[in-house]
This record gives structure tokens, C-alpha cells and sequence, in this order.
């Protein structure tokens, strides 16, 4: 009697009929089960029990579990099932929906192979290497066991190619961040940034998820050869925001107008009548700028350059040559520095003749008195 029910049970069971089962042993290499509604066993090589590469059985279940499991072979008093296929079947429609919808999901990274990452997601899912960030990564031995955020990139079902980039879901947060920074920053907005790459030109400071670009000119408000003199990559700085270009996604900064001007207390540090000593830096028709601090210059005015008449500046005065000059006027709000050549020539002239024509007091008393001398012998 046993026999027949039990050949019955065989016969109403064919190849690719799904049923429930519960674990009752676990072994190494295979799993032991008790199917639902018949008296024949059940056994799940470990092959069959994931789509990914398994060490040991118990890695994937455990006794107890209730299984959703399918036929692949009926023996004589045993059902061979499958996991694998019913897991497989049910993460093919379940991945054609998020590629469909362009849904960013989460999963943990079960292996790192050469070329990329391995992800279980019923199926068996790969990341290119790539893919997996929006920058280079030398070592991926970290990523295993961690939980990354992924898109599909590519499907197809009947190759079993299910291709994964994290890097898909970085750059569009990264684009969605930069498109509502974009909106939201203004020009004169101050924002804290991060040194990120550093050109001929200028240096891309980070603000945020967006990089703007501070060109060279406005680094420091002295003159600034290369940008690397200045500022490092990696380095935290302030940036004043100059113009925001939201069509073409460009953001001009500014070091420099965070930092205090080469201005400020110039009224103190050079009050009028300060001896300074500067460097011609540019010739012009009506007269000579000249540095007296980094950053600032003043006029010194033909009619100041020399007490001589000149045609041109460029009679007696060259760019680079070092000079002292005193300063006429002082005018921090519209910055403007007047000074003067002419005046220091003319302090020194005096001096000179001061020095020409007094004599000490013994030489005039000495040389009068031969004079009267010489008189009185005249009149003898």
C-alpha cells in the first residue's frame, strides 16, 4: 500500500512543477527536504542552491526554512529540486522591471573577481570594475560584504548577462546635487570649498557637489605666477561667488575677495609725507606706477618724477628699477595713491647746499679775522 501511494505521489510530480518544501537537513553539499502534501523527500544539490558560487550548503539556508522549489528530476523515491531556477525566475521578471523603471536599489557586494563585483540578486550580477566608482580604484578587496546602491545598465535574460554600475548612481546624484546647487547659489554668495584641480589658468574648487573655477587673477590679490603657489589640491578655502552661468553649468569664483584687501589701513601704514620705497611696475605717457605695498601702487605724476623737465618718463625712470618715493595723498575708498619722486630729490638738493654753504663757526671767525687783517695793514 505504502508503495502505491508513494508511486503515486512519483507519477503526479513531473519536471518543472514548482513546490514548497521545508529544510530538515543541511548537509555540506546538499540539502535534505521534506516536500508539501507528499511522502517522497526532496534533495537540492548545492549546485542548485544559488546562483552564485557556494562553499557550503549552510551558507545559503538552514533547517527549517520553507523553500519555493522546482522539479528538475524525478528518481526513484526522490525529487532533485532546484532553488536556484525558481530564484532565478523570479529575479529575471524583478530585474526587467527596475531596468524598465531606471531604479536605483540596494545590495550587497557577495564577491570581488578579477575585472570587478559580484552582486546575488537571485541572479548573478556584475559590476565592472569601471563601473563601480566615478573614479579610479586600485583595490577592490574593501568592497566585499559592503552594501552599494546600483542601476542596471544591461540585460539579457537568455545570455544570463545582468551588467550593474554604482558609478551610474553616483553621477546622477552628483548631477541632481549640482543642478539644485546651481539653482540656489547666487552671485556675492560666500561658500566654504575644497581645493580640487589645479591648471595653467586657475584652480576648480569643489562647493559642494559642483565645481566652480577661480582663475589666476583672482587667487591673491598680488601678482600670482603659477596657481600652485598659491593653493594646493585638497586644500579648504573660501570663495566669494563672482557669476553663476546655469545654461553651461559654469561658476566663477573668487579667493581673493574673501581675503582683506591690500588696502585696508593703508591709511595708517602709509598716513601723507611717508618715505617709501617702491618698484616701477608700469610707464605711462603722464607718469610711473610704482608698488609700494604687494597689491598696491601708486601714481607717482610726470610733473613728480624729477625737479628736471622730462618729455616722457621713460627719460629717467625704467619698470623694475627700485625707488623711494613719499606719499602726497591717501585715498582708500576709491584707491588711489599719490607720490611723489621729486620732492626726495628736492630734500636731498637742500641738504646739499645746506651742507656747501655752512661753514662751523671756527672757519668763519678764523677767515673774518685775516680779512680785517689785511685791511688794516692796507691802511698802514
Amino acid at each position: 500500500m505504502t508503495e502505491d501511494m508513494n508511486q503515486i505521489e512519483l507519477n503526479s510530480l513531473d519536471v518543472g512543477d514548482r513546490i514548497t518544501g521545508t529544510v530538515t537537513k543541511v548537509e555540506e553539499k546538499q540539502v535534505l527536504v521534506d516536500v508539501q502534501n507528499s511522502k517522497v523527500d526532496g534533495i537540492i544539490p548545492i549546485s542548485e542552491l544559488s546562483s552564485l558560487h557556494v562553499e557550503k550548503a549552510s551558507d545559503v539556508v538552514k533547517e527549517g526554512d520553507e523553500l519555493e522549489l522546482v522539479v528538475t528530476k524525478v528518481e526513484e523515491e526522490l525529487l532533485v529540486l532546484s532553488k536556484r531556477k525558481v530564484d532565478a525566475e523570479k529575479a529575471w521578471d524583478e530585474m526587467k522591471r527596475r531596468f524598465e523603471a531606471e531604479e536605483v536599489f540596494e545590495a550587497e557586494v557577495k564577491d570581488v573577481v578579477k575585472g570587478g563585483l559580484v552582486v546575488d540578486l537571485g541572479v548573478r550580477g556584475f559590476v565592472p570594475a569601471s563601473l563601480v566608482e566615478d573614479y579610479y580604484v586600485e583595490d577592490f578587496e574593501d568592497y566585499k560584504g559592503r552594501n552599494l546602491t546600483f542601476k542596471i545598465v544591461e540585460l539579457d535574460e537568455e545570455k544570463n548577462r545582468l551588467i550593474l554600475s554604482h558609478r551610474a548612481v553616483v553621477e546622477g546624484e552628483k548631477a541632481e546635487q549640482k543642478k539644485a546647487l546651481l539653482e540656489s547659489i547666487q552671485a556675492d554668495d560666500v561658500l566654504d570649498g575644497t581645493v580640487q584641480r589645479i591648471t595653467d589658468f586657475g584652480a576648480f574648487v569643489d562647493i559642494g557637489g559642483v565645481d566652480g573655477l577661480v582663475h589666476i587673477s583672482q587667487l591673491s590679490h598680488q601678482h600670482v605666477e603659477k596657481p600652485s603657489d598659491v593653493v594646493e589640491e585638497g586644500q579648504k578655502v573660501q570663495v566669494k561667488v563672482l557669476s553663476v552661468d546655469r545654461d553651461n553649468e559654469r561658476i566663477s569664483l573668487s579667493i581673493k575677495e574673501t581675503l582683506p584687501g591690500p588696502w585696508t589701513d593703508l591709511g595708517d601704514k602709509a598716513p601723507r609725507g611717508t618715505v617709501l620705497d617702491g618698484t616701477v611696475r608700469r610707464l605711462v605717457s603722464y607718469g610711473a606706477f610704482v608698488e609700494v605695498f604687494p597689491g598696491v601702487e601708486g601714481l607717482v605724476h610726470i610733473s613728480q618724477i624729477s625737479h628736471k623737465h622730462i618729455g616722457t618718463p621713460h627719460e629717467v625712470l625704467t619698470e623694475g628699477q627700485e625707488v623711494k618715493v613719499k606719499v602726497l595723498d591717501v585715498n582708500v575708498n576709491d584707491q588711489r595713491l599719490s607720490l611723489s619722486i621729486k620732492e626726495l630729490e628736492e630734500q636731498r638738493s637742500e641738504g646739499k647746499r645746506e651742507q656747501s654753504y655752512s661753514l662751523p663757526e671756527e672757519s668763519k671767525g678764523f677767515q673774518l679775522g685775516e680779512m680785517i687783517g689785511d685791511k688794516l695793514k692796507d691802511l698802514k
